[in-house]
């Protein structure tokens, strides 16, 4: 069976594929020219396992300029993508496609970056490709499929291996070994031994591959269905060592006078968690990385602040704050962007602050201020904190989450009673200046924060008191 589907089915799906307007109109037009055509890899695969099919990928004799010259007739806008890679993408019937010419590109050993060689055939381009699973194709017209490498035996078996040797394979594109991570989390299969051998000791030479194209990858594999069998198999063969070091550092030797939660596996435990509110309260929505990424990285502070107190307790005191600064710093080395960094980090400073809403009732102004300083990543900080919960003592767990309900109730009572989503003064800087008599500069700042606090304390006041308080303030301040 193939993804719950017979193979007989699966072929007659594949069937549909190429008989779909634009693959059949690609298909007649190529012929038509005298060049050989071939859909390949991913649809391919993807036809096999009953996925949804979402890029067009073509293979071809024709040189880039032949493509362009086939393609411009059928399509309604044509993009020269990689012309020197020998790929050109067009919208054909509605269809983005992009189809390249055959390769054999060779490697230098020193980059990832490969020396582009035209090849002249289609056995010959299946064999540079990342794994068997992706080195299949389907001949156009004819609709012959071409499996050079036993890549629905592998599907079959629901295996992740390379055409040829792993150690040819990840020396040439050490990415690839990433993208074997990928792959087990995205199709839900298992890397086979000998790949994963040489995944471990070809590790290293991940260093010649790009901060961003590792970044890219570690997106990829947060953003599939289920993330963890990846992250695991990266811990495994050291690469996470290479690219994520905090996430293996969570692995804390145990001490035989004192316990504590396996903070690793409780850290794939609240990312799997975290993404199951993601699904169930936006459903069909993209995946969250920000999110996902602050999840598996909220507890990477524990490791420097873990204390064995006397009796035997651990503590990992400002673990939340270390954490965040660690985070931050990792997030620049990977080069992510300014707001990703910001709001993962911001996460995962607030990430403890409800666990002390079960210790005794917030007032009013202590809820204002877990709205203020959450802001927008006040529903990511709710799906964070909930997915954090992880005890098997169910009475606890009960006990943590009526809690966080309670909290989220009274969020949403106070924010239809004040509207506190945006916590502003009842005065703004206009208004301070005019009864103040004073100019921008710093005083009108202060003044400004004097009464976001007069807000966040006392809810709401008229405008008329919101003057008298600030009078009085402003009095007291010369």
């Amino acid at each position: 069976m193939l993804g719950g589907m017979s193979v007989a089915e699966a072929v007659a799906r594949l069937e549909r594929l190429a008989g779909s307007a634009p693959v059949a109109t690609l298909a007649a037009a190529f012929a038509a020219a005298g060049h050989e055509l071939a859909l390949v890899g991913g649809p391919v695969r993807d036809a096999f396992l009953d996925r949804g099919v979402t890029d067009l990928d073509f293979a071809t004799s024709a040189r880039p300029d032949d493509i362009l010259a086939i393609v411009k007739p059928i399509s309604d806008v044509q993009w020269d993508v990689g012309r020197d890679f020998g790929t050109i993408a067009a919208r054909v019937r509605g269809e983005q496609v992009e189809i390249t010419t055959y390769r054999a590109d060779s490697y230098d050993g020193e980059t990832r970056k490969p020396v582009v060689e035209f090849g002249d055939s289609l056995e010959g381009d299946l064999a540079r490709r990342d794994f068997t699973v992706n080195a299949m194709a389907l001949r156009l017209p004819e609709r012959v499929l071409v499996d050079p490498w036993g890549g629905l035996d592998d599907i079959l078996a629901k295996r992740i291996t390379t055409p040829g040797a792993p150690e040819v394979s990840f020396g040439d594109d050490p990415l690839r070994m990433m993208r074997a991570a990928r792959f087990t989390s995205q199709l839900g299969f298992e890397v086979d031994e000998q790949t994963v051998v040489a995944m471990g000791e070809l590790a290293p030479r991940l260093e010649i591959v790009s901060v961003e194209r590792v970044a890219d990858e570690l997106r990829k594999l947060l953003c599939t269905a289920d993330p963890v069998p990846g992250i695991r198999l990266l811990v495994a063969t050291g690469i996470a060592e290479l690219v994520l070091p905090e996430v293996p550092a969570l692995r804390l030797e145990r001490d035989e006078h004192a316990s504590h939660k396996d903070v690793y596996e409780h850290s794939l435990t609240v990312l799997r968690q975290v993404i199951e509110l993601e699904g169930s309260r936006h459903p069909g929505s993209a995946p969250d990385f920000t999110l996902r990424l602050a999840a598996l990285l909220h507890d990477i502070g524990k490791p420097r602040t873990r204390l064995i107190e006397p009796g035997g307790k651990v503590s990992f005191h400002h673990h939340d704050v270390v954490g965040a600064k660690m985070a931050i710093a990792r997030m620049r080395a990977l080069k992510l962007d300014k707001q990703t960094i910001a709001d993962v980090s911001r996460l995962i400073v607030l990430h403890l602050r409800f666990f002390g809403y079960t210790e005794g009732a917030w007032s009013d102004s202590a809820v204002r201020r877990y709205v203020r300083d959450a802001g927008p990543l006040l529903e990511r900080l709710h799906m964070l904190t909930r997915a954090d919960v992880t005890t098997r003592n169910r009475r606890k767990s009960d006990q943590l989450s009526f809690a966080y309900d309670d909290l989220e109730q009274r969020i949403a009572a106070i924010a239809e009673a004040e509207g506190i989503a945006a916590v502003r003064p009842d005065l703004d800087g206009e208004a301070i200046m005019r009864i103040l008599g004073i100019r921008p500069g710093p005083e009108v700042g202060a003044a400004y924060k004097f009464l976001l606090e007069v807000r966040l304390d006392e809810g709401p006041l008229p405008e008329e008191e919101a003057e008298r308080r600030l009078r009085e303030w402003w009095a007291a301040r010369a």
